[in-house]
């Protein structure tokens, strides 16, 4: 690989990584550097000039599977909360829900 191939697949690589991470509550150039942040984007900027080309392949090519790795737990986790609607609700609402889509509705509690 050239030297300004090598740099672009690497600067690609870096924002591949970053949009695979989760969402910050702010635009990204208003918040400050979080710490994977951080170490991300040493990890890529740290030279390899003492290294041989094999050894720079391995690193792209793990920089890739873990982006793989990333993008295959998002998907995951947006499968799970699909087709999983009531993971995250209470035993209470759950039931409500479940008598509802048989067409049923729970009575009223009774507060003092």
């Amino acid at each position: 690989m050239s030297t300004s191939t090598a740099a672009s697949h690497t600067r690609s690589l870096y924002r591949r990584l970053l949009r695979e991470l989760p969402p910050l509550p702010t635009p990204r150039h208003k918040h400050p550097k979080t710490p994977i942040h951080a170490s991300i984007r040493s990890h890529f900027s740290l030279p390899l000039a003492n290294a041989s080309p094999e050894y720079a392949n391995a690193r792209r090519q793990e920089a890739e599977q873990f982006i793989t790795y990333l993008r295959a737990q998002r998907t995951y986790n947006v499968l799970l909360q699909r087709y999983n609607p009531g993971m995250n609700m209470d035993e209470e609402e759950r039931v409500r829900l479940t008598a509802r889509r048989v067409g049923m509705e729970l009575p009223i509690e009774w507060k003092k």
